[in-house]
């Protein structure tokens, strides 16, 4: 699907989705034209999904994090699909993640303080539907947050 020049250039841009096309093209040692062309291919395909801000949370004052583990109700068909409804809403879920397993959900939930996080827990999280056990794991350390493919 990809060939080299391909990769070639997707190994730049995912460094640095900002570089200009002629900055990228002379990186992946290709012409503009050709960088571009390729680039736009790669989008219509899919391959290349979004470019986006990551914003450093700490930084706006959310310093606690929280991993949910969650397991849901098997007894409503509907549960699963209810559950992330309601869980979309909550603007302090910044990841959803869905597993086949014991844990069928995973929420990562961002607050200002534990006090904050206590407030979001109790009337949010713990009024979500179909919920029939929670673990949580407090975020310590982030070592590695990185979407960076090896091409």
């Amino acid at each position: 699907m990809l060939d080299d020049t391909d990769r070639r250039i997707l190994r730049h841009y995912q460094h640095n989705a900002t570089l200009s096309p002629a900055d990228l093209a002379e990186r992946a040692n290709v012409t503009p034209a050709t960088c571009t062309r390729r680039l736009d291919k790669m989008k219509s395909a899919g391959i290349i999904r979004a470019n986006r801000a990551v914003i450093d949370w700490r930084v706006l004052g959310y310093e606690v994090e929280v991993s949910l583990r969650i397991t849901l109700e098997k007894t409503n068909p509907r549960a699963f699909d209810e559950f992330i409804i309601e869980a979309r809403c909550i603007t302090h879920i910044v990841e959803i993640q869905t597993f086949l397993g014991r844990v069928d959900v995973r929420l990562s939930v961002i607050a200002r303080d534990m006090a904050h996080y206590q407030q979001i827990y109790r009337s949010a999280i713990l009024t979500l539907p179909h919920i029939a056990d929670i673990e949580a794991l407090m975020h310590v350390a982030r070592l590695k947050s990185d979407e960076v493919l090896p091409l």
